[in-house]
């Protein structure tokens, strides 16, 4: 599958700077029927593949298997996780980043389910599987239904990784959230290059994602997928983090440029059914007691199964098919016309599970 989300994007790409746009409606089908093979593709073997069997590189995996072995080749690495970010707008920004890093290496990895930060972001950096961090941190972790920010601990769990790996090394962590923090860490980068590791979180895209949803400007001005790589690409030509790469590139330190999940463009509602406790994500579900089409959803009954914190006895966990988003019944037409034609994610698509993984080295 990893191939073809590689020539889809790039055909996606190649039309969006061809003036003839003849071919979107051919490579729209194709990127439809890519994504319902590759839910069936997830059906058959996501579980598996948390149990060891011939796993991908995934969420809980990547650290350890990848950018463990990078902290040894620099004498100062930096990891920066773009929030949301997809493989198409990591192929956006490339040419900007080419610049001033060579590209050694250039993957695809896939996030865990739900794709959503709580549980993607927090088994990056804890180099573990949500019910095994809820299990060995229990005062860390927080369940959809806990009240409190949901991902407080990154570096907490960052920290306990490196001890297991035996990585003895200083190491940084620094959130961005807004663009005042990220002059802030701009000013300062110089001064990181004595870690060994340096981790940067940046919020921008997811909040983008989020804003899209929001607020009016941001839905006229990204209104399908090629404006949504096009605003992604101008706000990081005018970013601090432009700013920040440039200065690693100076300072000759190598650089890791990934995510924890990515986004997708939802355009049918499913229903769902729940109580008051079920949560709010519009891409998967979890609750005691739901009613839903089993046809629209990947279904894990057994929480545990998946490696999912499990809250109550008869608790589920449903992950919305390809472009779907669930709705309830209440003011269900109203719901569907105000979400359809957003970006969202939580559930099971390419565009959601599959993401950049690049080691640079400065020019």
């Amino acid at each position: 599958m990893v191939g073809v989300v590689q020539k889809i994007i790039y055909w996606d790409l190649e039309i969006d700077k061809a003036q003839d746009k003849s071919m979107l409606d051919v490579l729209k089908m194709q990127k439809t029927d890519a994504n319902a093979q590759f839910f069936k593709f997830i059906e058959k073997n996501y579980v598996n593949w948390l149990n060891g069997k011939e796993a991908p590189h995934m969420s809980h995996t990547l650290f350890k298997n990848k950018i463990a072995p990078e902290i040894d080749k620099s004498a100062s690495t930096f990891v920066l996780m773009i929030d949301n970010l997809r493989f198409d707008q990591w192929k956006i920004i490339e040419p900007i980043v080419s610049e001033y890093f060579k590209v050694d290496t250039e993957e695809i990895y896939c996030s865990i389910l739900p794709t959503a930060t709580q549980y993607a972001r927090n088994a990056f950096f804890a180099g573990l599987l949500p019910s095994e961090i809820e299990k060995r941190f229990p005062n860390w972790w927080l369940n959809d239904e806990d009240e409190g920010l949901k991902n407080q601990h990154e570096e907490d769990f960052l920290g306990e990784q490196l001890k297991r790996l035996g990585k003895n090394v200083k190491f940084s962590y620094n959130k961005i959230t807004n663009i005042a923090a990220g002059k802030k860490l701009a000013d300062g980068i110089s001064n990181l290059t004595q870690n060994k590791l340096n981790v940067i979180v940046y919020n921008f895209v997811d909040m983008l994602s989020h804003a899209r949803t929001d607020m009016e400007v941001i839905r006229e001005l990204a209104d399908d997928e090629p404006a949504y790589r096009s605003i992604t690409r101008s706000w990081f030509e005018h970013s601090p983090l432009l700013d920040m790469i440039k200065q690693i590139a100076e300072k000759k330190c190598r650089l890791i440029i990934t995510t924890d999940h990515g986004t997708v463009l939802v355009k049918d509602a499913s229903k769902v059914i729940g109580d008051k406790n079920v949560n709010t994500n519009l891409r998967y579900k979890t609750g005691k007691t739901m009613d839903y089409n089993k046809k629209e959803v990947f279904e894990i009954k057994n929480p545990h199964d998946a490696f999912l914190p499990k809250q109550h006895v008869s608790s589920v966990y449903i992950f919305a098919k390809e472009n779907m988003f669930f709705a309830y019944p209440n003011n269900f037409n109203y719901y569907v016309n105000y979400y359809r034609n957003t970006f969202q994610h939580g559930g099971v698509s390419l565009e959601e599970m599959l993401i950049p993984y690049v080691a640079l080295s400065a020019k």
